[in-house]
């Protein structure tokens, strides 16, 4: 029996998918594990808040004190004109999953620096479920891979910095 399509692959045959017109936030350590997968280096951008759902980030004082700069930008992956994703083709992501963005890797899961919630994002299309199909199994994930993920997230936030990273300074 062939193993069923991940969801992300049958929402990008869909339309809209998570992958467009979001805003997604990388670490420098997301940038190194791209850039070494792709060979691209010009993937990121410091910019403003475009959403203003991603502006109030009072619920998590990490997020708000480490990945927003004073001027209210922060570190994200360009979109194409269209709104998509750099990496984002007609099936999913381009990147293998060890590579996406570690944001990327916990969609979903809704968390902060204090641990993972139990609600899922609203935005996750769960009508591409098949019957008796959880969401954790078609995104062929687990919560202890979303804990692993939350963990090097937050790890990553708190050392962002070119003391850390500085071979990446050209990268961004």
């Amino acid at each position: 029996m062939a193993a069923k399509e991940v969801l992300c692959v049958r929402c990008a045959g869909k339309g809209k998918t998570c992958c467009q017109g979001t805003e997604v936030y990388v670490t420098l350590g997301d940038v190194g594990r791209i850039c070494r997968q792709t060979g691209a280096t010009h993937f990121t951008e410091l910019a403003p808040v475009f959403n203003p759902v991603y502006s109030d980030q009072s619920h998590d004082p990490v997020w708000q004190a480490y990945v927003f700069r004073r001027d209210g930008r922060r570190r994200v992956l360009k979109r194409s004109p269209s709104g998509d994703c750099t990496f984002l083709t007609t099936t999913g992501c381009r990147l293998p999953m060890e590579v996406r963005p570690l944001v990327c890797r916990l969609f979903p899961f809704s968390y902060t620096s204090g641990g993972i919630g139990p609600e899922f994002d609203p935005g996750c299309p769960v009508s591409l479920l098949e019957p008796g199909e959880s969401l954790i199994d078609a995104l062929h994930m687990s919560p202890d891979h979303a804990r692993e993920w939350h963990r090097k997230l937050y790890e990553e936030i708190l050392f962002d910095g070119d003391d850390y990273w500085p071979d990446l300074r050209l990268a961004i």
